[in-house]
């Protein structure tokens, strides 16, 4: 295959359409979230995550699977839950069985702000989409996430 090769042509046009999709959602999303509850789409996220951890085997996650779910790297979600430790949403504390692992949890006042920016969040995401599938170059994969059934 050669650089203008109409296959790679077509697979860059479709990373590029995928990641418009994505800058538009993110971006509006976090416009909504900031000026509705001060929450970043990183720091709802991280709250989101968090809140389904839940005690007993598999329920915690180690930072590094929360910073693959929040999609940073691990010093970022470091800073990120520091962030929002300090703002009284999260809590760390070392594992019972393994004293060098630290488990963040939400606090109940996490919980609450979480609940009270899912409607905000789901709101902009469903806009966000409406106004993406009116662009034809963006319409099918608004149809393909739409159409995914993926479990939290």
């Amino acid at each position: 295959m050669t650089a203008t090769d109409p296959a790679l042509t077509a697979l860059a046009q479709g990373w590029c359409a995928l990641s418009l999709l994505h800058g538009k959602i993110d971006a509006h999303i976090e416009r909504a979230l900031q000026a509705g509850h001060d929450l970043s789409v990183r720091e709802y996220s991280l709250l989101d995550v968090l809140s389904r951890q839940h005690s007993g085997p598999g329920g915690h996650l180690q930072m590094k699977q929360v910073a693959d779910a929040v999609v940073l790297s691990q010093s970022a979600t470091t800073r990120l839950v520091t962030r929002l430790e300090d703002r009284g949403v999260l809590t760390r504390y070392l594992c019972d069985t393994d004293r060098r692992g630290i488990y963040t949890d939400v606090t109940d006042a996490g919980l609450a702000l979480l609940a009270e920016a899912r409607p905000t969040n789901d709101r902009a995401l469903r806009e966000a989409l409406d106004e993406a599938a009116t662009n034809p170059q963006l319409t099918p994969l608004v149809r393909t996430v739409e159409a995914l059934h993926v479990s939290a």
